[in-house]
């Protein structure tokens, strides 16, 4: 009894929008058919439509958005961007300040809520876990393409009840950790960070618009008031491999004042 050699559905879904992508029917950036649409064309169900798309985007090819749909993946090289320790005080947000600096266009989606502190972050804050929290959770783009994730919790203790609880919305939305808790009046010292390196989630990866396991830099950041010792706001920062590199360290300026040129 012979037995069908042939694909199964969703890789033929796949090798279609595959050979559409290569040929240049579909450009970088393009919108790709909705899960519908594919149903529609071929008569497969949707989930055939999910697994095609799951293959082209651990192949690298489909961006997910959530919310937005699949989208083709530039396959162009991006520079390499260099992340440094804070900016001076007063020089705004700092990881706008630091792209900008890099010759690139900073913008970001942010999402405040308040919250109650699990174990992990209530241990970092120094703080009893269940205690209220204000949760920050960003996207950082640069030139509009998606290079770093983070999720910040400040103490309610620290920020409640004062213009600055929450950090992207009010008279001082998006000055950064450091400026904002002056204006409160809390001197913050440079943050103790930690870092990891580590494969992208899938949610990680569909935010940051790479593949599920690509290299990524896991920093966990916390300030700390420098009068009294406490914690005043955690981070969890997720910068994409391709794009970051970091550095530390300040160089020293030449006595005569001029920039050192020699590699």
């Amino acid at each position: 009894m012979s037995q069908d050699s042939s694909p199964p559905p969703y890789l033929r879904v796949a090798e279609q929008l595959r050979q559409r992508i290569q040929s240049g029917d579909l450009a970088p950036g393009d919108l790709l058919p909705s899960l519908s649409e594919i149903r529609e064309e071929t008569g497969y169900s949707g989930t055939v439509g999910q697994r095609a798309y799951a293959v082209l985007v651990d192949e690298g090819l489909v961006v997910a958005r959530p919310g937005r749909g699949h989208f083709v993946r530039s396959q162009e090289e991006r520079p390499l961007l260099v992340r440094r320790p804070r900016v001076a005080a007063g020089a705004g947000s700092p990881t706008e300040a630091l792209l900008t600096a890099q010759g690139v266009r900073a913008s970001w989606d942010s999402e405040s809520t308040t919250a109650r502190a699990d174990a992990r972050i209530a241990e970092r804050l120094g703080i009893a876990t269940g205690d209220p929290v204000m949760h920050t959770a960003y996207v950082y783009r640069a030139d509009g393409e998606p290079v770093q994730l983070a999720d910040s919790w400040e103490p309610m203790a620290v920020t409640g009840g004062t213009l600055v609880v929450l950090p992207e919305a009010g008279p001082y939305a998006g000055i950064g950790v450091a400026d904002r808790m002056a204006l409160i009046g809390v001197e913050v010292g440079t943050p103790v960070e930690r870092v990891t390196a580590r494969g992208a989630s899938r949610a990680e990866a569909a935010l940051l618009g790479t593949t599920p396991a690509a290299p990524v830099l896991a920093v966990e950041r916390t300030y700390y008031d420098r009068a009294a010792g406490r914690a005043v706001e955690t981070a969890d920062i997720v910068l994409l491999g391709s794009r970051w590199a970091a550095e530390y360290g300040t160089r020293p300026t030449p006595a005569d004042g001029s920039a050192d040129t020699q590699g």
